[in-house]
Order: C-alpha cells, then structure tokens, then sequence
C-alpha cells in the first residue's frame, strides 16, 4: 500500500460541503485515496512519500470539461488568427485530417503537460477528426503517458458540404464506421469505477456537422452503456441561423428532438441561451463547460455563467482547443471567467429611471451578480466533477476522494500585498503555475517541471512536426 503524507501548507482549500479553508493544514492518502484531511498536527506523521509544503496553498485539482489536445499542432496559425468560428474552423479541417498518430501523441503530451503545470488533474478532451490511422486510443496513450486522470470522447462528424454541413467530405466519416468505433473503445476503455483513470463519452461534433441519424444513434448507444454526452451548442450566431434556416428550430430545441436534454450531457460554450432554455437545463440536469478564453478568442460572445449558477445548472470550466485559446492554461482559463462574468454584468442595460447602473456591492438586488474568487474556483473543481458526473470522486479534498491536488508558492513577487485573503490572490492576481501537482496520490508535476515525461525533447519534436503539418516544412 502506498502512503502520501502532505504536511505544513500556509492554506489548504478543501472545497468540501462546508468549503472548509485550513491552515498549517495537510492531508493523508493511502494509494491514491484520501484518508485523512486536517491540521498537520492532526495528521500521521509519516508515509511513504512525505511532502513539506510550507509557504504554499493547496487547492483541489482542477477538472477541464471541454479541449481539443489536437490543436496543440496548430496554435497561432496566421490564416486563422483574425477569424470566428466557421472560417476559423474551414482554415484548420483539412490541417488536422493530416495529422498521423505520431502527430497526435506529441500534441496531447504538450496539452496535458501544460494542464497539469497550471493545476489541471482531470482533462476531457473531444476528438472529432479521425484520418490516417488517428485514433481516440492515441489521446488515451498520452495521457498515461504524463499521468492525468482521463475523460476521452470519441468525437465525430458526418455531415459534409456536399449534404450541407461545413467541413469538406474528406473530413468526415461513414455513420456505420463511427458507431462502431464508438462501440469499441467504449468496451476497451470505459471504467465507471470510482477512482478510475480513464472514461469515455461519446461526441458528435457540432449541429453543422453531423446527421439527424448520428445524433439519434449516438444517444441510443451511450446510454446502452451509461456513458456520458457531449457536443458544442449554442456556440455562435452563425450556429443558430444554421439550425434556424435549416431545421427551423433553435439549437436547444433541435438537439432536444434527438433526446440531447439529460443529466448525462453537457454542452461546451452555451453562450447564446434564453431564459427558457436555462430553466430546461437546470431541470434536465444538462451541464455546461463554461470556455472564456476561446469565446473571446473567436469573437463568440459571453455566456451567461451566473445566470446559470443562479438556476441551478452544473457549470464547469474548459480551456477548449489550443488553436482557439491558444493554450492549455487552466489557471488564466479561471481568471478570465472571473473577469468576463464581471464584464458582461457591465454591459447590462441600466434599470429604473436612471440612465446611470448603480454597481455598488452594497445595492441590495445587484450583490449577487457579482462573480467571487472563490465560486470561480469551485466552478473549476466541484463543478466541472459535477459536470463529468464524478462529484463523488473528485472534486474537493476530503476523505474517500482521490489524491488530486495541486500547491502554489504564495511568497513570490506576484502575490506580494496580496496575502490578507490567499484564496482570492489565486484568482485576483496573475496566473501562477503550480509548484506541485499530484494526480491520484502520485506527482506528476514537481517544483514547476512535469515529472513523469522529459518535456524538453517532446516539445522540440512538437515543434518539428507542427512545422510540417502546418507551412509544408
């Protein structure tokens, strides 16, 4: 049995249900799983792997509900810097239909390392381009490979120009091909065991890009085998004049038709929503990946996270690809939901007759709107393992949970005059990497370097092949 023992942080946040923050605090773990959360002095005083992290705070892993590991080999290309989404996407389809499967190891590897450097020790990822050999399997490699917990979907599209959809035909897949695979790595891979390493979701693409029956089938066949639903809704106007003008039906009520509304789905982006169909979310149980980074990125708009938060609807956080964002910095990602919730609140119409918007905190009906540092977080842990539907196991810090977690030096030049509320400098001051972070009892970063792969090397290969993938050379 292996044993951790993380002793002496200045702050641990534990995100429990009672939102416990201690100090000169610690925790316990006996292979992978916690036993034990307090004070030091109240821990065991010794284990196999002993971690001093004075000076430091500690905070649950964060869970990223929505990414493209993919799109590490495409960040920053020049044709797509100045677009939103549908020219941004018709620059890169072709691109990433060329990727081989030693493409894809390298770009997962420096997507997941970068993730779990800025905290990150759950990642989903949606791959949805399958040439050439590629395969959901090699993401799954990958993240063995550094150590990350691991929700794969096995993505799809079928819907190609010449029936309507965007992405040229070459890009897309026979319908009996892509249920089949699904069928396949949902067998080889899925464990719904609590502490598992690995889980699959199924994903067809977008509205532009699939089929009515794909849609139809794909439903069927994940809840044959209890797995877990995911797409891109609601993204961008040009989404919703699609199934507007097509279908004559909104995003929301066109994915309903196809049994899409269920605790066992989220959406990614969600930004253009009514009142209507957050109240169906909220009592369907749909979750939603909140992606601020992207959204800005691609001029898609702001969503409405504490309108949600408000209904009642599962919130998570997702950095989305590395071609919209263009990184896998889980820390900036929270310290942009922060920031835009706080700038759409802004943008509000003035009330009464005043043309002038009272935002005082004090203004008894407008408090609320304000979004916290702390729910910032609490959305990029709890909610994103609500949103996965593993509140049970990840999530928070607290016994009988998993061993994910991850430290920030607090004594540093970016946090000085901020330590009157530690919690809120995460979030209120630059983004920090993690000093340590350990994912399911084991350090898979150590004093800021991924300890489980030699990046240096990967990183050289990755910019190797991008080169080749990308400009031909």
């Amino acid at each position: 049995m292996a044993t951790l023992l993380v002793k002496n942080a200045e702050l641990l946040v534990t995100m429990d249900e009672s939102r416990r923050e201690l100090r000169d605090a610690g925790l316990y773990a006996e292979d992978g799983v916690i036993k034990a959360v307090g004070p030091t002095s109240q821990l065991p005083t010794s284990a196999d792997v002993v971690v001093d992290l004075s000076g430091q705070i500690v905070l649950p892993g964060f869970v990223n509900c929505h990414h493209h590991l993919d799109q590490t080999l495409t960040r920053n290309i020049p044709a797509a810097q100045n677009n939103n989404l549908f020219p941004w996407l018709q620059a890169h389809y072709r691109v990433w239909a060329s990727r081989t499967p030693e493409d894809t190891r390298y770009s997962a590897l420096i997507g997941l390392a970068e993730l779990a450097m800025t905290g990150c020790t759950t990642v989903f990822d949606h791959a949805y381009v399958f040439k050439n050999g590629c395969r959901v399997d090699d993401q799954i490699a990958a993240a063995q490979e550094i150590g990350v917990r691991f929700h794969a979907c096995r993505g799809s599209m079928s819907l190609g120009e010449s029936k309507g959809g965007l992405p040229p035909d070459d890009c897309v897949e026979e319908e009996d091909a892509i249920l089949k695979d699904s069928r396949r790595v949902i067998e080889a891979y899925h464990n719904p065991s609590p502490g598992a390493m690995v889980r699959m979701a199924l994903g067809p693409c977008s509205p532009f890009s699939v089929t009515d029956g794909l849609l139809k089938e794909t439903a069927q066949l994940a809840r044959a085998y209890k797995v877990r639903m995911h797409t891109h809704l609601c993204e961008t106007f040009d989404e919703e004049n699609f199934t507007l003008s097509r279908f004559e039906k909104r995003p929301v009520d066109w994915m309903e038709g196809f049994g899409w509304l269920g605790d066992d789905v989220w959406f990614a982006h969600a930004i253009h929503v009514d009142d209507d169909e957050i109240a169906r979310f909220a009592k369907l149980g749909v979750g939603v990946s909140h992606c601020p980074n992207s959204n800005m990125r691609l001029a898609s708009g702001i969503a409405p996270v504490k309108k949600y938060m408000d209904a009642g609807v599962k919130v998570g956080l997702g950095v989305d690809g590395s071609a919209s964002n263009d990184s896998s910095n889980m820390m900036l990602e929270a310290r942009q939901a922060f920031l835009l919730a706080r700038l759409r609140m802004g943008l509000l119409p003035p009330e009464g007759p005043s043309k002038y918007r009272l935002l005082s905190q004090s203004h008894p009906v407008r408090a609320r709107e304000w979004m916290t540092a702390r729910e910032v977080i609490e959305i990029g842990t709890r909610g994103g393992a609500a949103v996965l539907g593993r509140l049970d196991d990840i999530g928070s810090l607290e016994a009988g949970k998993c061993a994910d977690f991850f430290s920030i030096d607090l004594h540093t030049v970016d946090f000085a005059g901020a330590l009157c509320d530690p919690v809120a400098a995460v979030i209120f001051c630059a983004p920090q990497k993690a000093r340590h972070t350990f994912i399911n009892g084991k350090q898979v970063v150590k004093d800021g370097r991924v300890a489980t792969v030699d990046m240096p090397p990967i990183v050289a290969e990755q910019n190797r092949r991008a080169s080749k993938l990308v400009h031909g050379k």
